[in-house]
C-alpha cells in the first residue's frame, strides 16, 4: 500500500510541479502589467509554512514534506501533505481557467 501511496503523491507533485510553472510565468506577465499585486498565493491560515507570491515555493514545501514523509512513514505528515496537495491542485485550477 505505501507503495501506491507514494507514487501517487509522486505523480500529484510532479503535475503540481508542471502546472505551477506554468503559473508563475504567468503571474510574471501579469506582475509587468500590474495586474497581480498580491503578496502571498496563500492566506497564513491555509497550512503552508511558506509565504510567497508565486507558486514555486509551495511546490518546494510539498517535495520537501514528501520527502520526510518518506523517511518515516508518519500518518499526520501524509495527512497534511495531501492537504496541501489538494489546495495547490484547486488554486492552480482555478488560475488557470481564469488566465487561460
Amino acid at each position: 500500500m505505501n507503495k501506491n501511496i507514494n507514487q501517487q503523491l509522486l505523480d500529484n507533485i510532479s503535475l503540481i510541479l508542471k502546472k505551477s510553472l506554468t503559473a508563475d510565468a504567468t503571474l510574471k506577465n501579469l506582475r509587468e502589467k500590474k495586474q497581480a499585486g498580491f503578496e502571498a498565493v496563500f492566506t497564513k491560515d491555509a497550512g503552508f509554512n511558506s509565504s510567497a507570491n508565486t507558486f514555486q515555493p509551495y511546490v518546494e514545501e510539498v517535495a520537501d514534506d514528501f520527502m520526510l514523509w518518506q523517511k518515516n512513514k508518519d500518518q499526520t505528515l501524509l495527512i497534511t501533505l495531501v492537504k496541501k496537495i489538494e489546495q495547490l491542485f484547486t488554486v492552480l485550477g482555478n488560475f488557470e481557467q481564469s488566465y487561460s
